[in-house]
């Protein structure tokens, strides 16, 4: 059973998510700051029983979320949902920015939300045997510790973007449509709120492509 991590400061929110989740096959817990995302997050990092998990608020009293995923990197390697008020874009491409691997603007449909952990803890999970090989490049993509090379030099990218680098590979030389993509990568049909994302992860994927030799 999944085993994630909330945190929003909505209790009422929070318990109507956990239940809903918990009816579905995914184990929740819940913290209502940023400071206590933190905390929780440090004191698990060490254990066996980890977070599959964490989906985080934006909007939350002593830290909020985007001061959060700045900390992650120093804490723990955890697949971030974000939750992200309707129309708040610049937050949504900076928490993209940051590390974080999707998004759901709120209020949220619990179904919706089902479905989105379960696609990324299904992309996080991918076992070596489901791997189908990539043509050979000077981009290195290591599909079982999910690393990032080429020319040998080490690339920081979050979930999304290393998913995102594999389909494009294995597309090598073929046209592909941002909806394409949205299905292939993220798992859903492209939706208004994805085009600005969609575009920040297109234009990595030149920049990692261009890499100066």
């Amino acid at each position: 059973m999944p085993n994630i991590l909330i945190g929003d400061d909505d209790e009422e929110l929070t318990q109507l998510l956990q239940e809903y989740l918990d009816n579905h096959g995914i184990r929740c817990d819940c913290v209502h700051d940023g400071a206590a995302v933190i905390q929780r997050l440090k004191a698990v990092a060490h254990e066996d029983t980890v977070y599959d998990l964490l989906v985080l608020d934006i909007m939350m009293p002593k830290l909020d979320g985007l001061s959060v995923l700045r900390q992650l990197p120093n804490i723990i390697d955890i697949p971030v949902i974000m939750l992200t008020a309707k129309g708040e874009e610049i937050d949504r491409i900076i928490g993209l920015e940051l590390g974080a691997d999707d998004y759901i603007t709120k209020p949220c449909n619990p179904r919706e939300l089902l479905a989105r952990i379960n696609a990324v803890i299904k992309r996080t999970n991918t076992t070596a045997s489901e791997h189908t090989p990539l043509p050979e490049s000077r981009l290195h993509l290591d599909q079982n510790q999910r690393a990032c090379q080429i020319d040998g030099v080490t690339l920081q990218v979050t979930g999304t973007e290393f998913d995102l680098l594999v389909a494009l590979l294995k597309q090598k030389g073929e046209v592909v449509s941002k909806a394409w993509l949205s299905e292939n990568v993220l798992q859903r049909e492209l939706q208004p709120f994805d085009r600005s994302s969609m575009y920040m992860y297109l234009a990595y994927a030149k920049k990692t492509s261009t890499f100066p030799r």
